[in-house]
């Protein structure tokens, strides 16, 4: 049975049991002064029908939708048990939540509207609705203000994955015949898109060192160049670009900023403040946090979002709301994740870097690292993710990973579980040996996403794991 709902301001006449009464709801105004949705949860004494209302009639500041379809089906036993399993206890009306803690998932594919005129109201752009489940819904609008408020961006598209959000962005703003510029170091599926896809639309790429500015003017000067766009920091090397800088020679030639900053997350990276015209981030690393679901976004300048969100309607990369409600909740305890993470990176990092049978650490915490007086400037925490590389080759290497007993051999970062990989073999395995070397993949080096558990146990499990090779 659909739970009953009852008016606040009528609970006072009534003498009705709630977990709510012993704080008085009923005897004060809710916030705002609006009537709050109460459920309903044992009679103590009978109640005049003429209090009980439906939820839906709790809605659009209390005032009843006329709605030609909208009855209490059942009640005149007209209707066959087919038509009362599909509409039975809802049709009616269904439940309006207005006091849940946690933001409800909004578990729909389409929404309804009372009547025609109502229809043509929101086609004419005076009444608000989704309309449909590819062009919104409520629970993942709750997770694009979040995003939204923590990079200060003035708008933010959360859709199905990062890869997503990525190349939705690129086929968005970039024309036919346009020309981006991109760093060598990158994820991989990024630079395949890049590389394989985007030149059959005769967009054209020069790939630059993060580093080198003059590579950049020189892009910038030979080539209408639509956007520049760089993970900070890169994956798997941890470079970083100066924002700041870079903004200074694009903005001038009208040339986005886009910034993939899933590596620092918005608390350890604010990019748009940088001069960031756009940060994109795959939300299935820190942002869920727990390694449980797939989720992108992309957030900033509101013209360029809505560029993106128009070409994101028709390519239908909707994340599914529950997985929304999944990113919500991770986030919850994204700042005392994160503040954990880059403290126990920062001190393996150190102890990697000490250590006879590691040749090299990347991590932009480390005054060695290439990047770190930008990473200094920039970033508030230098991230939980280390890359290094061993004394020995591929097989070595593998005997490290192996040895491990802590860390999960596996693919992606960001999560409350320490993992550990070897991109050689987990991302670059079918490339062999000369393009890994063409691109840069070392068959020696290993990326270790720090999870949350203690750091000394993290450390007494690589360093005994070290021990053995």
């Amino acid at each position: 049975m659909a739970p009953l709902y009852l008016k606040s301001d009528m609970l006072a006449r009534t003498r009705a049991y709630s977990p709510l009464s012993s704080r008085s709801v009923h005897t004060k105004p809710a916030p705002g002064g609006r009537t709050r949705s109460i459920p309903f949860v044992r009679l103590t004494n009978s109640i005049p029908r003429l209090f009980l209302c439906s939820a839906a009639s709790l809605s659009h500041n209390d005032q009843a939708q006329t709605n030609n379809n909208n009855g209490d089906i059942g009640k005149d036993g007209t209707h066959s048990a087919g038509t009362l399993s599909v509409h039975g206890g809802e049709l009616g009306g269904r439940p309006s939540v207005h006091d849940s803690l946690t933001t409800p998932i909004v578990q729909t594919a389409t929404y309804t509207f009372e009547n025609t005129q109502q229809l043509i109201d929101y086609q004419e752009g005076n009444y608000g609705s989704y309309e449909y489940g590819r062009y919104g819904n409520p629970t993942v609008k709750v997770l694009e203000d979040k995003i939204k408020a923590l990079e200060m961006a003035e708008d933010c598209l959360v859709s199905s994955s990062g890869m997503n959000a990525a190349c939705t962005m690129l086929l968005a703003l970039v024309p036919k015949g346009g020309h981006i510029v991109t760093t060598t170091d990158c994820y991989r599926r990024t630079r395949q898109f890049i590389q394989t896809f985007l030149p059959k639309m005769d967009i054209t790429a020069t790939v630059i060192d993060p580093s080198d500015l003059g590579a950049l003017e020189q892009a910038l000067e030979e080539h209408d160049v639509s956007l520049f766009f760089s993970e900070s920091p890169t994956n798997p090397y941890l470079r970083c670009v100066d924002i700041p800088k870079i903004k200074a020679m694009c903005g001038p030639k009208n040339a986005a900023v886009v910034i993939d900053s899933t590596f620092a997350t918005p608390i350890n990276q604010q990019a748009i403040p940088l001069g960031a015209d756009l940060v994109i981030h795959s939300a299935t690393k820190y942002l869920g946090g727990h390694q449980d679901v797939l989720a992108g976004s992309i957030c900033g300048r509101s013209d360029l979002v809505a560029e993106v969100r128009r070409m994101h309607h028709i390519l239908g990369g909707t994340i599914d709301p529950h997985a929304a409600y999944l990113v919500l909740r991770g986030m919850k305890t994204l700042d005392v994740r994160v503040e954990r993470q880059n403290a126990t990176a920062m001190e393996i990092a150190k102890r990697l870097q000490d250590h006879p049978k590691i040749s090299w650490v990347h991590y932009p915490g480390l005054e060695t690292h290439p990047d770190h007086e930008i990473a200094k400037a920039q970033m508030t925490g230098y991230g939980g993710v280390i890359s290094f590389e061993v004394d020995g080759d591929l097989w070595r290497t593998a005997a490290l990973i192996d040895a491990v007993r802590l860390p999960y051999i596996a693919p992606s970062l960001g999560g409350v579980e320490t993992l550990i990989e070897q991109p050689t073999v987990v991302s670059y395995w079918d490339q062999g040996p000369e393009k890994r070397a063409e691109i840069g993949i070392k068959d020696n080096l290993i990326r270790f996403s720090c999870g949350v558990e203690p750091m000394e146990d993290i450390w007494a499990d690589l360093a005994q794991a070290l021990d053995t090779i």
